[in-house]
């Protein structure tokens, strides 16, 4: 287990969805988040304190957090001679980056001379088969997204907590090292090789009782041609009974690919229902999750009703409005 609470340090992060790890844990784990870690120039704010490394500490926090997510997964030069303070100061430290604690000298001396650990979660704990597409028992719902990080990790643990609240037998399955950090457990699905990606989903969403629904974070999207194979592996390898929609309305075009626009929500739903009968002819789409944070609520609702009619599904902002209606979705699959 990772110590907490925790201290997110967000670097020098360009934007808010650069820090979407710390984000993520802020708005499901606050009590994990005593306070932030900002370089100069950090465009995100949790809206947490501000603590220097010795005030987070002699506050009680025990592992700073690496809570950016940038395009490659690295760690910057720029953050070292922190994250090497940090160990000095009593840290441990967790990291969901591609770019792996345990292959940097400094951190690695630094742990070693402090009596400090390093947190790899972007790191397979196993080995995983390859998929056999077998029918398992139980049932599961994905997100998928029109872009990355447009909320479907939100939209799955929304859906988890309606359910909880319900008394259904549910459980988020994370697939990214922000769900991990979040749940403590998980498959970080863009860091296994990828025969094995579609074989490690069905391994996380193993037989279950016929009335249990896995709730199985997305990731990237089909449409995006930097990540859609991992996201092709959680349509086949969670044989998923549901699908959910997810999008982000007021991008200009897609997450790192100024070229690309996203897709309309109904090129979404016919190309991820094709893709995903193929594992499990039964699957449907159920509904739309809006991430409608960057609108007013007014625009946000009225954006809604008018996809809610476009479309003949329910559309919800399910951490503004509760995934009630997305659960309700479900009944009868």
């Amino acid at each position: 287990m990772i110590p907490h609470p925790y201290l997110l340090f967000l670097g020098d992060a360009p934007d808010p969805l650069a820090a979407k790890v710390a984000q993520g844990i802020r708005d499901w784990r606050p009590d994990f988040a005593l306070g932030q870690l900002r370089l100069p120039g950090c465009k995100a704010d949790m809206r947490i304190p501000d603590m220097t490394l010795a005030e987070a500490h002699a506050a009680g926090a025990r592992t700073l957090v690496i809570g950016v997510a940038n395009r490659g997964g690295v760690i910057s030069e720029s953050w070292m001679s922190v994250l090497v303070e940090a160990l000095e100061t009593g840290f441990d430290i967790a990291s969901g980056l591609h770019t792996l604690l345990r292959d940097q000298p400094a951190l690695v001396e630094a742990a070693a001379r402090t009596g400090r650990s390093l947190f790899d979660v972007r790191l397979p704990d196993r080995p995983y088969p390859i998929a056999n597409g077998e029918k398992r028992s139980g049932k599961r719902c994905l997100a998928v997204g029109t872009d990355c990080s447009v909320g479907k990790m939100y939209t799955a643990l929304a859906m988890e907590k309606e359910m909880a609240a319900r008394g259904m037998k549910a459980s988020f399955r994370a697939t990214g090292q922000t769900g991990i950090l979040i749940t403590g457990g998980g498959v970080p699905l863009d860091a296994v090789v990828a025969d094995f990606m579609a074989g490690s989903i069905e391994a996380l969403t193993p037989d279950n009782d016929a009335d249990h629904w896995d709730l199985i974070e997305g990731q990237g999207s089909l449409f995006h041609v930097s990540y859609s194979g991992v996201t092709l592996a959680l349509v086949h390898g969670g044989q998923p009974d549901a699908l959910v929609l997810c999008h982000e309305p007021t991008r200009a075009h897609m997450r790192g690919l100024p070229g690309y626009q996203l897709p309309s929500l109904e090129a979404l739903r016919d190309t991820a229902l094709q893709l995903a009968q193929v594992a499990n002819p039964a699957c449907k789409v159920v509904g739309i999750s809006v991430n409608t944070s960057g609108m007013t609520a007014e625009e946000g609702d009225a954006y809604l009703a008018e996809l809610e009619a476009r479309m003949g599904l329910p559309a919800v902002d399910p951490f503004r409005q509760g995934a009630a209606r997305l659960v309700d979705a479900l009944d009868g699959i």
